[in-house]
């Protein structure tokens, strides 16, 4: 009689009663995951048409802190997307920066490069459009609407930009920043010149190696039994139908309410999403699908900034988009694939800023 060893009897037995040995299984799960995802690259990607250099960087990235750009003096890009938080303020949406600056829950800045559009309706398309929309805009200016920035008067956000470009003139350090980050134009110091330094800076924001990447790209061992178990249940519930691509969303938009609508709470009734900026019926109360990298990071969530807990968006989103109440063990599988998606996180030394010429 032939014996096997126990560790080769032990796989035999599984192989046997599920059809499949553990490894295969993994596999099978990986084999289809790629399908839907991809890893984050380990390098930060170019934005094509404007190569990134070290003086851009480092002028992208003191403008990013800097609070001279806004009408009052006191909200840079940093003050909503702090790095320290996940790239998001972590703030209510009842008050403050956020509610001033966008009427709906701040999207994080980590990872922003990868998404399809910026903003919740997508009103802007690429990162250098939404800084000029954002931090050279006034914030009393904002508060007329949920819409934010397509609130505003197109006078007083040009004054706005003029007067940011005059304080940034007065301060002879940013002078000749601007001059070495583009010494092709022959007046560097426009607010144009300002979106692509930041947003060259904002690209470089993002998270990789992340348990999920690294186990999408072969390292078995890289997500706990509960996080592959949540990942086979969010592929196969639908959630990857939306929620795909690098980012594990961001590139799509969907209505918020597909198969029930949400309480009023996590759904105002007169924020009616992507509708403001298309004017398309079919596009009332649709947003863009958002990314869920590093999400246990970014609460509140959803565009209302409704609730704290991780756990109670994805029941909700189970059961507005698919119709499917989740049970407690499923809800807690899905959050732990969910707390995979967080990657290393950037390191960025604050810059010191220039002082104001006497």
């Amino acid at each position: 009689m032939r014996f096997l060893a126990i560790p080769t009897l032990i796989a035999a037995l599984a192989t046997t009663a599920a059809g499949v040995t553990p490894a295969g299984a993994d596999d099978l799960l990986r084999d289809q995951a790629k399908k839907s995802f991809e890893p984050i690259p380990k390098t930060a990607p170019a934005i094509p048409g404007d190569p990134a250099t070290e003086d851009k960087l480092a002028l992208g990235r003191m403008l990013f802190f800097e609070p001279r750009l806004s009408d009052n003096h006191d909200i840079s890009c940093a003050s909503c997307h702090n790095l320290s938080l996940g790239g998001v303020d972590s703030g209510a949406l009842s008050g403050g920066h956020n509610a001033q600056l966008a009427g709906r829950e701040v999207q994080t800045v980590l990872n922003a490069i990868f998404n399809k559009s910026q903003y919740w309706d997508g009103r802007t398309s690429d990162l250098k459009d939404q800084v000029v929309n954002s931090v050279m805009a006034n914030p009393k200016a904002m508060l007329k609407t949920r819409g934010g920035p397509m609130a505003i008067n197109p006078v007083e956000l040009s004054a706005t930009k003029q007067r940011a470009i005059e304080e940034l003139k007065s301060m002879p350090a940013y002078v000749e920043a601007f001059h070495k980050a583009f010494p092709e134009d022959a007046n560097p110091l426009n607010y144009e010149n300002v979106g692509r330094a930041i947003a060259l800076f904002e690209a470089t924001l993002i998270t990789p190696d992340a348990p999920f990447d690294r186990w999408l790209t072969g390292d078995a061992n890289a997500l706990s039994d509960d996080q592959r178990d949540g990942l086979k249940l969010f592929i196969d519930k639908g959630c990857a139908s939306c929620h795909n691509g690098v980012n594990v969303g961001g590139a799509s938009y969907a209505k918020f309410g597909v198969v029930a609508s949400p309480p009023p709470e996590y759904l105002p009734a007169d924020d009616l999403g992507r509708f403001a900026v298309t004017r398309n019926v079919s596009d009332k109360y649709a947003f863009k699908v958002p990314s869920l990298r590093n999400v246990e990071l970014t609460a509140p969530y959803f565009h209302s900034g409704a609730t704290l807990e991780l756990s109670k968006a994805v029941s909700v989103m189970a059961e507005t988009q698919l119709g499917v109440k989740l049970g407690e063990d499923e809800t807690r599988k899905l959050v732990a694939f969910l707390k995979s998606l967080t990657g290393r996180q950037p390191e960025v030394t604050l810059p010191i800023l220039p002082p104001r010429s006497h």
